[in-house]
């Protein structure tokens, strides 16, 4: 009986495949028990030691987690949702996640941080770039106290040419609109009120942009995701990777339709 949290067999027949299939030495403990457990651990937001017996030991999900991170493995998770996606309208936009006091921990020293000081308190900023459907792009972390226009640059260079380009008044730059201008694309950005030049701006184009709200919302459920409890960004970053690829249930009916039509 498959329980909360833990995915469905056909989640599991897409995931599968992007696992490593060459283990090396003792054969590897059930892979999709463990990735149900790493699930259950960031949906609950709870520590690791209290993900419960059924999924096995808690230092094996883990040092699993950890491993497939290195190896790249939730990347290709991520990629597999970007291949899907459709680039004629991409938007972008960020969230700020609360860090817990937990969380806030580290060793003097250590640059895999991405905190920092804003009006929340001690915070990260996810930032993301999805296209007209709300599948991910691509995602990138940095501090609470960042600049959204700032940070974009990460994201820009994975926007198709052609595109209509989504955001708010936090990215209206100069530098963002000639991007999107000399990539063949149409910048839909509300220009700011100290701004002297017009530019030209759709607002019914504009309305998509709840889309990457939705996104956000979406990925919230994750009590472990709404609340950074990790010390280290890139297994935070793991994490968000591993929940944007399964939460979208357009990239389920996708790969349901391209599955049918093989």
């Amino acid at each position: 009986m498959r329980r909360r949290f833990e995915l469905t067999d056909f989640e599991w027949s897409v995931i599968e495949p992007l696992l490593p299939n060459k283990p090396r030495g003792v054969p590897r403990v059930d892979d999709r028990r463990v990735i149900n457990g790493i699930l259950w651990r960031f949906r609950t937001g709870s520590p690791w030691a209290d993900i419960p017996e059924r999924y096995g030991p808690h230092t094996t999900c883990y040092n699993r987690f950890v491993r497939w991170r290195k190896a790249g493995v939730w990347d290709r998770l991520l990629t597999a949702v970007s291949h899907a996606f459709d680039g004629e309208l991409v938007m972008i936009d960020s969230s700020s996640i609360r860090v817990h006091q937990h969380g806030a921990t580290f060793k003097k020293g250590d640059p895999n941080r991405c905190m920092g000081r804003s009006r929340g308190g001690l915070t990260t900023k996810i930032h993301a770039l999805v296209d007209g459907r709300g599948l991910p792009i691509q995602l990138h972390l940095s501090e609470g106290q960042a600049s959204d226009c700032k940070q974009a640059d990460p994201l820009l260079g994975a926007v198709p040419e052609g595109s209509t380009f989504l955001a708010d008044k936090a990215y209206d730059s100069d530098a963002i609109r000639a991007r999107i201008t000399a990539q063949g694309g149409f910048a839909n950005i509300p220009a700011k009120r100290n701004r002297r030049q017009g530019f030209v701006f759709s607002t019914f184009l504009y309305r998509y942009r709840n889309l990457i709200e939705r996104f956000f919302g979406k990925l919230k459920h994750a009590r472990g995701l709404a609340t950074r409890y990790d010390k280290r960004a890139d297994n935070f970053l793991a994490a968000i990777k591993l929940f944007s690829a399964r939460r979208n249930r357009v990239l389920k009916a996708t790969l349901r339709e391209a599955a049918a039509g093989c």
